[in-house]
């Protein structure tokens, strides 16, 4: 089981450029123990132990041995990613060992992983550490600004959820590391000592100021979308109020009468109403009636009376 860990002190590092596999690392072991470089220099190793084996399996009838020097690391990327198994070898000069979650030997932690003492988390290019202190579980992602506890409950299911979202999950098994010095000023490097009690209150701190920035920005947007409102609705009604005062201007009156655009109210007794025009009792049409013909002798008619 685990031993006391620096006098009960958590020891976490923020993000520093791509450096999150040191970062992993360091919070495994619970102090500064390995830089860029010394990461660097075991991916070197690594790659030199590769390139012989393939010379050795060039030399028995296998790939060109040029074939491998032409490839770049495959242990360190150009932007700084390291591979497993570079965290594997530096957990290794610790006496720790570095176990695939979905290994069989790893079974019963799938079920129980508040047994463990801790997880390596890797999904693209970032790596993170959960780790148990003193008996409590926290969250070392180095892209936090202080570690944040998690209870057991919540740890069976985190593990979950990173699982179902693609992240690569390994155990970190073995002896490790009770006590590492620590400078008078608690930092050193990317990296400081926390009390539980400090990280829980930067933990809460910024959550707090992360909340209080996302209802700031709500409240902004919500008055900017009434002021939006406003402004639509002013434009509205100026714009009817111009329309109302265009309509009531005297020479708009007079060019509207000149051009024949005065509409007047319609005539329920024309005609025009009345597609099909009916005879009156006096035998003249309603058209007749309604036109104002009726008693004026047509032309036609006098015409007929004279030559009779």
């Amino acid at each position: 089981m685990e031993g006391p860990s620096n006098g009960g002190l958590l020891y976490h590092e923020m993000q520093e450029s791509k450096l999150c596999a040191v970062h992993c690392v360091n919070t495994v072991l619970q102090g500064p123990f390995f830089s860029e470089l010394d990461l660097a220099a075991l991916a070197s190793d690594l790659d030199q132990t590769e390139r012989q084996m393939m010379l050795e399996g060039a030399g028995h009838g296998g790939a060109s041995s040029g074939d491998f020097y032409s490839e770049v690391s495959h242990n360190v990327s150009m932007n700084g990613d390291f591979s497993i198994q570079v965290l594997q070898k530096a957990l290794e000069i610790w006496d720790l060992q570095v176990v695939p979650l979905n290994s069989p030997v790893a079974e019963l932690s799938k079920f129980e992983p508040e047994l463990e003492n801790a997880f390596i988390c890797h999904l693209h290019d970032h790596w993170f550490c959960i780790r148990k202190v003193n008996g409590e579980w926290y969250d070392f992602n180095s892209l936090l600004p202080a570690p944040e506890h998690l209870s057991q409950f919540y740890l069976s299911a985190y593990i979950d959820t990173l699982k179902d979202s693609g992240w690569s999950i390994f155990l970190v098994r073995g002896n490790f590391p009770t006590d590492c010095p620590i400078p008078h000023d608690y930092s050193t490097g990317f990296g400081q000592w926390l009390t539980p009690e400090d990280a829980q209150q930067i933990a809460k701190s910024c959550n707090q100021m992360k909340f209080s920035t996302q209802e700031s920005y709500s409240s902004r947007i919500d008055t900017m979308a009434e002021q939006e409102e406003e402004d639509l609705n002013a434009a509205v009604k100026a714009s009817l109020m111009d329309y109302t005062n265009i309509q009531n201007r005297p020479d708009v009156i007079e060019d509207s009468t000149a051009l024949g655009l005065k509409v007047d109210p319609p005539n329920y007794n024309s005609s025009f109403m009345d597609p099909c025009p009916h005879r009156t009792e006096s035998g003249e049409s309603s058209s007749d009636v309604h036109n104002g013909t009726r008693g004026v002798e047509t032309p036609s008619s006098s015409h007929d009376d004279k030559v009779q």
